[in-house]
């Protein structure tokens, strides 16, 4: 089988070196640099610098080179560059062939997720083969072996399962899960959740803050996922809490890092022009409010993450209004 991975940042890389022992594997990159890098170097030191990488993955500049009678296509690039990057092969696609998504973001104009934007692109495929891989799972930690474990969520229960062996290793678990719905929103919202995590990181808040960031911000993951048709296991699970937990805690997740950043009085500006990938959260935020405002549901931690981004509010500020609203039931808030 050949599977192509469209997008060469870290999580691209890590995912393609992940399945290589399994089933060909081609990378398609923009950037010449780095597709030369890896075909010559079996590196990719833009963005995962010091591993080696497996001597089975091909890199190519040619997308269409990439997803030609590709068994599996496996959508690496950022929510906001998505739609452009898929439009640009799909008529090399065939309408059976799975699609699965690596982005977790929400898309700014549509408010579509991403399953939902490849089918307005890819208008007569097979929606039950269009699907999402999301959980904690960074990439660097991935790339060195540490154990994890991941889902992939997809309507097919056949080929889930056969993506499944692909996937699998002896240190990276896989698990099924047919909610595409849920897994997609819990990995949109938990950017947004990593940036306020990170702010209170960065305005110096130990454990118990971080404990109540993340307990609340699974409330507002849960409340919108429901909402817009997602089952409620997905959101204990490891789509759910199990990428929050881990994008929350570490310094390694890009939008933990503009949080960290502005939590400690730094211009947004400031903070992405030293960052080479991109942090989903940044512009995800936006989406997601309005798709909570289209649902009737309430989500002051967002809400406050998205003053903060766009109207310039301090963080000091907009933590003390989260702390200071109205006191309210555990269950009904």
């Amino acid at each position: 089988m050949k599977y192509a991975v469209i997008g060469a940042g870290s999580w691209g890389t890590a995912v393609a070196s992940l399945i290589a022992s399994s089933v060909e594997t081609v990378v398609w990159s923009r950037n010449v640099d780095v597709a030369t890098d890896i075909n010559d170097n079996n590196r990719n030191s833009a963005y995962l610098d010091g591993f080696d990488l497996p001597t089975s993955i091909r890199a190519t500049t040619e997308i269409t080179d990439a997803v030609a009678d590709a068994d599996v296509v496996v959508m690496a690039v950022p929510s906001h560059g998505y739609r452009g990057v898929l439009d640009s092969c799909a008529q090399h696609i065939g309408p059976s062939t799975p699609v699965l998504s690596l982005a977790k973001g929400i898309e700014q104009d549509t408010l579509m997720r991403m399953t939902e934007v490849t089918l307005d692109v890819l208008q007569a495929h097979d929606p039950m083969v269009v699907g999402v891989l999301t959980g904690p799972n960074l990439a660097r930690e991935i790339m060195q072996g540490q154990p994890a474990a991941t889902v992939i969520a997809l309507g097919d229960h056949a080929t889930a399962t056969e993506m499944q062996r692909v996937f699998m290793g002896s240190t990276f678990r896989v698990y099924t899960n047919p909610d595409v719905v849920g897994s997609e929103i819990a990995g949109a919202v938990k950017n947004v959740m990593a940036i306020a995590s990170g702010m209170a990181a960065g305005k110096g808040f130990g454990d118990n803050t971080l404990a109540t960031l993340i307990t609340r911000a699974l409330v507002e993951m849960t409340r919108l996922g429901v909402a817009v048709g997602g089952d409620v296991r997905t959101f204990p699970g490891l789509a759910g809490l199990g990428d929050l937990i881990a994008t929350c805690n570490s310094s390694q997740s890009r939008n933990h890092i503009v949080g960290f950043g502005l939590g400690q009085g730094r211009t947004l500006d400031e903070i992405t022009s030293e960052m080479n990938m991109v942090a989903e959260g940044i512009k995800s935020t936006s989406g997601i409010l309005e798709l909570a405002q289209r649902h009737g549901v309430d989500m002051p931690i967002a809400r406050q993450v998205g003053r903060v981004l766009y109207d310039g509010l301090d963080p000091t500020k907009a933590l003390t209004e989260l702390m200071t609203r109205e006191a309210k039931s555990e269950f009904g808030s």
